[in-house]
C-alpha cells in the first residue's frame, strides 16, 4: 500500500444538500438523560461551515457512545459521514483522516496490514474526534498514556469557519483545550494518528483471581511488567471478601497471526424490564462471574475479547431499561488508592447499589490537557441503574472522590454540580480562556457544558 493510494478526495469546495431532522430526541449510550434538538448531518467540510455560522451556538456529535449530556445541545451537528482516509505514511505510520472515522475502521482496514491503534477505549465504536475530545485512555494508560499522545496534529474549524491546525508544538494551548475539552473549542475536521506496527492480533493473558481490593491493586503492582492490566470487581462483596476481583493482565503474544474477528452476532433486541437489574440479579450474576473465572490461568485471546468484551453483545444498554443508567467513573491518586477504594466500596455495597460492569484500572501520570481525566492512580467505573436512589448515593460519592483529590470523567458523567467539576478541574479557567481567544466560548455549547458552568 502506497500514501498514494489512501488519499481521497473529499475535501470539497461544492456541497451537495444536506439532511435535516426535525426537532427529536436524542440519547447517549447511556440512556440518560434525553434531549430534544435539531440535528444536522454533515458530508462536508464546507457543510460544517454553513452550518456552524448559520446557528447561534451547537455542539457536534458523533456515535452518540459517551453516557451523558456532552453531545447534547439544542442544535447539534452531526460529523460521521466525514469518516473518510486522507493519507497514511507506511513508514512513520502516520494516519490523517476524517473526524468521523471509527476506530473500528481504523482497525479493519490497518490490522491486516500489520498496524494497530495504540491506545483504545473499550468500544471501538467511537469516531477519531470524540476520542480526541475526550482525551479517551484504555487498559495501558500506565505506560502509554491518553490517546492524545497518539495525535499529531488536529484540523479544527472555529466558530467563524476558519479552519486552523493545532498540534503539541504549533497552537499548543488550542491542542491542550481540544484534546478533553468535550468539543467545546470547535469542530474538529480531521486529525494525524499515530499507528503502531503489529505481527499479531493476539495477546497473551493472565487471569488472576484477587481475594480483595486489596490483594488486586498488589497484584497491578507485581504485574507492572505487563503492557496491560484491568480488573473486573465485584462491587457487592462484604467484609474481608470486599472488592474480591479477577484481574486480568497482557502482553503481546509471539502468535503471528493478523485476522480480525466477525462482528457481534448477539444483540439485546428491545430495552429489558426495568426491574431485570435489581441487587438480587446482580449479586446472583457478580457471584456466578467471579466463581466461573479459572484462577492463574493463561490464554492466547483476541484483541477484540480483550480490548471490547462488550462489543461482543450489541445494544448492551437495552439491559438496564428504557430508563437507562449512569456510569460513574472517578480517580483517585495513588498514594492513598487502597483507603479511598475501600470506602467508596463499602458505601456502594451498603447501599445495595450494584453494578455488574465494575472495571478497575491503574492510571500513569497526568497530562497537560486542561480537561483530561487520568492522574497516577486507580480508576474505577461503575455502572449504576437509573433510580430514584441513586442520585443520594452518588452525591456520596462525590464528596469521597473529592476528599481524596480524585477526579470524576466527564466523557461518563451525566449530573456532576458545577461546583463539583470546578474542584476536579481547576484548569477549566484556562479552558475558558482559549475558548474566549478563538471566538468559541458563545459557539460552542452542550447541555453539559451548561450545567458545568462553562457557558458564558
Amino acid at each position: 500500500m502506497t500514501n498514494s493510494t489512501m488519499k481521497t478526495s473529499s475535501i470539497k469546495t461544492s456541497t451537495i444538500k444536506t439532511s435535516t431532522i426535525k426537532p427529536s430526541t436524542i440519547k447517549s449510550w447511556g440512556n440518560y438523560p434525553s434531549a430534544e434538538t435539531e440535528q444536522f448531518f454533515a458530508r462536508y467540510i464546507v457543510d460544517v461551515r454553513k452550518h456552524i455560522l448559520s446557528n447561534d451556538e451547537l455542539i457536534a456529535r458523533g456515535q452518540a457512545r459517551s453516557y451523558g449530556d456532552s453531545s447534547h445541545a439544542n442544535t447539534t451537528l452531526n460529523t460521521t459521514h466525514l469518516n473518510q482516509y486522507i493519507n497514511f505514511d507506511q513508514h512513520s505510520g502516520l494516519l490523517t483522516c476524517f473526524a468521523g472515522t471509527t476506530l473500528e475502521n481504523i482497525l479493519n482496514t490497518f490490522v491486516p496490514k500489520g498496524w494497530t491503534l495504540i491506545i483504545t477505549p473499550g468500544t471501538k465504536y467511537v469516531t477519531v474526534a470524540g476520542a480526541i475530545a475526550s482525551d479517551v485512555h484504555g487498559k495501558n494508560h500506565h505506560i502509554q498514556g491518553c490517546f492524545s499522545q497518539c495525535i499529531q496534529q488536529i484540523t479544527l474549524m472555529l466558530a467563524n469557519g476558519e479552519l486552523i491546525e493545532c498540534s503539541p508544538v504549533k497552537n499548543t494551548e488550542l491542542f491542550q483545550a481540544t484534546c478533553s475539552g468535550m468539543g467545546l473549542t470547535g469542530v474538529i475536521i480531521s486529525a494525524t494518528i499515530k499507528l503502531q506496527k503489529t505481527k499479531t492480533s493476539y495477546f497473551s493473558q493472565d487471569t488472576i483471581k484477587a481475594k480483595n481490593i486489596e490483594q488486586a491493586l498488589k497484584i497491578f503492582e507485581q504485574k507492572q511488567d505487563s503492557d496491560y492490566h484491568v480488573a473486573w470487581i465485584d462491587c457487592l462483596a462484604t467484609g474481608d471478601q470486599l472488592g474480591r476481583s479477577i484481574v486480568m493482565c497482557a502482553k503481546t503474544a509471539n502468535k503471528q497471526q493478523l485476522k480480525l474477528h466477525k462482528s457481534a452476532k448477539l444483540n439485546v433486541p428491545m430495552f429489558m424490564p426495568n426491574l431485570t437489574m435489581n441487587r438480587f440479579s446482580i449479586a446472583a450474576f457478580n457471584a456466578l462471574y467471579f466463581n466461573k473465572a479459572k484462577d492463574n490461568q493463561n490464554q492466547i485471546v483476541h484483541y477484540e475479547s480483550f480490548y471490547y468484551p462488550l462489543d461482543g453483545l450489541k445494544n448492551w444498554n437495552r439491559l438496564y431499561g428504557k430508563n437507562g443508567f449512569v456510569q460513574y467513573q472517578f480517580v483517585v491518586p495513588k498514594q492513598n488508592g487502597l483507603e479511598a477504594l475501600t470506602l467508596i466500596l463499602e458505601k456502594i455495597s451498603n447501599s445495595k447499589q450494584g453494578s455488574c460492569l465494575t472495571v478497575l484500572k491503574e492510571l500513569g501520570p497526568e497530562n497537560e490537557n486542561y480537561l483530561s481525566f487520568p492522574i497516577k492512580g486507580y480508576t474505577l467505573a461503575l455502572d449504576f441503574k437509573v433510580s430514584p436512589t441513586i442520585w443520594g448515593l452518588l452525591d456520596e460519592l462525590d464528596e469521597l472522590v473529592l476528599k481524596y483529590g480524585g477526579k470524576i470523567y466527564l466523557c461518563k458523567d451525566a449530573r456532576m454540580s458545577e461546583q463539583t467539576f470546578k474542584q476536579c478541574y481547576p484548569n477549566w479557567t484556562k479552558l475558558q480562556k482559549v475558548r474566549e481567544k478563538f471566538g468559541s466560548l458563545q459557539k460552542f455549547n452542550s447541555n453539559q457544558s451548561n450545567r458545568l458552568g462553562l457557558h458564558p
